[in-house]
Formats: structure tokens, sequence, C-alpha cells
């Protein structure tokens, strides 16, 4: 994978700085950070090998400060990149050494929680977990849980459309927010949707919701809460390759089980929880299966018992149903510090992102394999099983020269086998700057022209997180030939560290 390439860096906003800063302190007073120790921390999000400082930073706290923002950074031809936790794994928020970074990080207020409709109404700084916490007293909690919820904010979730170890029964973001309050590159505040259930007229809503920050700045989110289960209990299913835990995947929901969460992780990766948390996942397993089961008491044990016998009938070498809650929260707790754990077996790990169709989870998992030899690098894997969302960790040394590099190219071919195998680029990462070079292995010149029409509708200055997701640099005005003096604009090199 060649080194993602960024717009033009347009000196002239550069040199402006000075200006620029004292515009916008008139209009956030107490929220402009243009220190160079101060920006530091925002130079990076979740895709830390690529950083740039931004050119300012800015928390607003009102609505109408960030449309006062945007509407002078539009009329000043300044560029902006939102931000929310900068938990991002793709370099959705990667910063431009000439825009403005906006951080939504003040506006982190439980606005309303309306029981009787089940919605709550968050702004976009209130972390995933805060949502469940501000509900779970009543007996309710926000479905989507990736596993990075006690950092990532509901407006990244929105921007990302992020999903977690229940989506598989509950759906993404995408089908847990109910309505967004935003506001346009121009200023212009809009609303879409609401605490009803579906909007009339064109589903502008699910346009928004995964649009990675291209489209406009969220304010405001409303989300659907739910009851939480009567019962909810997970099973452990250890297996002696990882072939047969994929085929007893598909052999699950073939049988019309769909369980609340279903995840699966690699010897390497149980290993790395195991050593990291301690809950007793079996260390000789080649592949690992958490599956969990919830609803009434009398289903629940229905569909544990179907499942253990699936799993058997595919050679399973251990099953192991939790007998209380605080068991079912420790087989969850090592997957969700997967992540974090295999930072313990190497220095640096590249955390992919792609989706396939279940049915092919054993012929990738085989090919990933080959992959790892071919590119001379370790991979640890954890990923959404039920739906097919893969989260190969590629295991590399940045002090070693050229691994990165390496990484990174194992990581394009892991992306282009979904692709092959009829899977898509990204599961709930987003395309960012990570992917977004790889895009036209996925859509055609007509898919992406149709792409970029819309980001022009709401944006047609290209100038709200510009350098994301579209491979190459257009101009709204000249998009029926999508040239610009002959020929299409390349992004000049972005430093990598």
């Amino acid at each position: 994978m060649s080194h993602p390439e960024m717009p033009p860096v347009d000196e002239a906003v550069i040199a402006r700085r000075g200006e620029i800063a004292a515009a916008l302190r008139r209009i956030v007073p107490n929220g402009v950070i243009d220190s160079a120790v101060a920006l530091k921390p925002y130079e990076s999000d979740g895709l830390t090998a690529y950083r740039t400082p931004p050119l300012l930073v800015v928390l607003p706290e009102t609505v109408a400060q960030v449309s006062a923002l945007l509407a002078w950074c539009h009329a000043h031809d300044v560029k902006v990149v939102p931000r929310g936790a900068g938990t991002s794994l793709s370099g959705g928020a990667l910063p431009l050494a000439d825009g403005v970074l906006l951080s939504m990080m003040k506006f982190n207020r439980v606005k309303e929680i309306d029981f009787d409709n089940r919605v709550a109404v968050v702004e976009p700084g209130v972390t995933n977990l805060g949502i469940t916490r501000a509900v779970e007293h009543a007996g309710f909690y926000y479905a989507p849980d990736p596993s990075s919820q006690i950092a990532c904010s509901i407006g990244g979730n929105v921007a990302e459309n992020s999903g977690g170890v229940h989506c598989l029964k509950y759906g993404l973001t995408t089908n847990n927010v109910l309505g967004v309050q935003l506001v346009l590159m121009t200023g212009e505040v809009v609303r879409l949707g609401g605490k009803h259930l579906d909007s009339e007229g064109v589903d502008l809503l699910a346009l928004i919701v995964g649009s990675e920050g291209l489209l406009g700045v969220v304010t405001e989110v409303t989300v659907r809460i739910l009851r939480a289960p009567e019962t909810a209990r997970a099973v452990l299913v250890a297996f002696a390759s990882s072939e047969a835990a994929g085929e007893c995947v598909a052999d699950i929901i073939a049988a019309g089980i769909i369980p609340g969460g279903m995840e699966m992780m690699d010897n390497p990766a149980i290993n790395a929880a195991e050593d990291f948390v301690n809950v007793g996942y079996p260390r000789d397993a080649e592949a690992l299966l958490i599956v969990e089961l919830d609803g009434p008491d009398v289903e629940v044990d229905h569909l544990l018992a179907r499942v253990e016998a699936i799993a058997r009938a595919r050679g399973a070498m251990e099953c192991r149903v939790s007998t209380s809650d605080a068991e079912r929260m420790a087989f969850w707790a090592g997957r969700k510090a997967a992540f974090p754990a295999v930072g313990r077996i190497s220095p640096d790990y590249y955390c992919m992102d792609g989706t396939i169709p279940r049915r092919q989870l054993p012929l990738v998992l085989a090919r990933m394999r080959e992959l790892s030899k071919v590119h001379g690098l370790r991979v640890a894997n954890v990923f959404h099983a039920g739906d097919g969302n893969l989260h190969p960790l590629i295991l590399y040394d940045a002090n070693v020269p050229g691994e990165l590099d390496r990484a990174e190219s194992f990581g394009a071919d892991i992306l282009r086998l979904c692709v092959e195998v009829g899977g898509v680029l990204t599961g709930e990462h987003g395309v960012g700057i990570e992917k977004r070079d790889l895009m036209p292995t996925m859509f055609s010149e007509v898919d992406l022209a149709h792409q970029i029409r819309v980001k022009c509708a709401f944006d047609e200055k290209h100038l709200l997180n510009p350098g994301k997701v579209f491979p190459e640099l257009h101009r709204c005005a000249e998009l029926g030939r999508m040239h610009v003096s002959g020929g299409r604009v390349p992004f000049p090199d972005i430093p990598r560290f």
C-alpha cells in the first residue's frame, strides 16, 4: 500500500494563522488552541502511523458557535476536520496543516431521556458507554458496543457507523440512530429524523450515518434505547482449527439462530487475552468462539443446547456455558481487551477492518495464513464472526526498517481478498485515509463519481474533512469530466512515523 497523500497544503492559509486564530477567538472566546505544545495531542487519531499538527484546534460549546465557525471558514476558504474522541483507526480524524481541527468533546451532555418512546437525546461528545450508564438504572441500554466504547464518542460512532459485539442481532449505529442535528459547512443548521421510527421523503439520515465527517458536523444525536433482556448467557466453544470454528459460525446462522453476539479469536489472540485478563480461556485451542444468547429464560436454555449440539457436531474440543452474569462478563472481558492485550506480544500492531460473507470465513482464514508467510509477519485474528467483520491484527516492529511498509502491504492484500470473495473494505472503522486508495478495487469510476456528487451537494468547496474516502482530488465545478487542468490532481505525501 503506498503512503496516503493529502490535499495540497495552502501556504497562504498557514501565513494567515494568526489572523484566523484571532477571528475564531471572537467566535469561541475560550476554546482556541494554537501553541505548538498544546497541539501535539491532536496530531493523530488511532491510526498513529500518520501525524500532522493541525493549524489550530477549536473546541466550541454551543451549536451557535459551531455554525458561526463553519460559516466563517467557508467564507474564508479554510478547511475543517471534525473530531470526536480521536479513537478512529482509519485516519478519519487526521488533521491538516492548513486546516482547523474542530473538536466536539465539549458537547458532552445527555440532553433528554424519554423512556416512554425509548430514546435518548445526547450530544456528540457523550461516550458510547455513557449512554448505557445514563439509562441502565431503569433497565435500558444502548445496543451498539464497539470495543472502545468506554472512550469513543457517539458523534464518532455516527461518522463511522460503528458496530460492536452485539451488532449481529441489534444492528450497527445506523440501525440505532433515529435523528441528528448537524451543521453544514455553510453554517446552516439542519435536523434529520427525530424520535419517530421513520422519516418521510429521502432517507438523508442514513446518508449521514457513516459519512465520515465529509457532509456536516453532528451536534445532537437521538438514539434508540432498548430494554435489557431478561436473561443473557454465553458459551465458550474451543476448536482445534479456525476452519472448524468458521464452519460452526455458518452452521449456527443457517439453523436460524441469531445470537446476541458471536465473536471469534485465534490462538495468538486467545493467549494474549488470557495473559492480560486471566479468565480461563483454553490456551491450546486454535480458535475460540464466544456465543451469547439473550431473551426469555426458556428460549435461552433451548438455544444454548442447540448451539452446543452444532458445535459438538463440528468437533468442538470444549463447550463451557456461563453459570452467572459475572462469568458471562468474564468471557467478554477477554474479547473486549484483546486489542490492548496483543500489545503484550508485539511492539506494534496494525488493526485491520474488512467484512466478508460468513460462508467465506474458512477460506479467508486459510488465505490469511498464506499471506502471513508471504509478508513475513504474524497476524492475530479477533473479529465479529456473526456478521463476517474481520479485525486481523498484523504484528510488526516500527523500529525495524521496512516492517511498517510490509504491514501496510499485508493489510492491503487482506482488504483486496475481502472484496475478491464478495465482501467490502470496511465493516465499522470507515475508509478515512487508510483504505481510501483501495476504493477503486470495490467501486468503478461511475460509482465514485456519484459518491462525489453527494459530497459536492453538501460541501461544494471540499473544505470539510478533505482528502478522506475519495482516492483523488476532484473539483465540483468539473465533476462532469472530473478533470482539473487536463487531469486529476494528485495529493502530496503526508508525514508518517
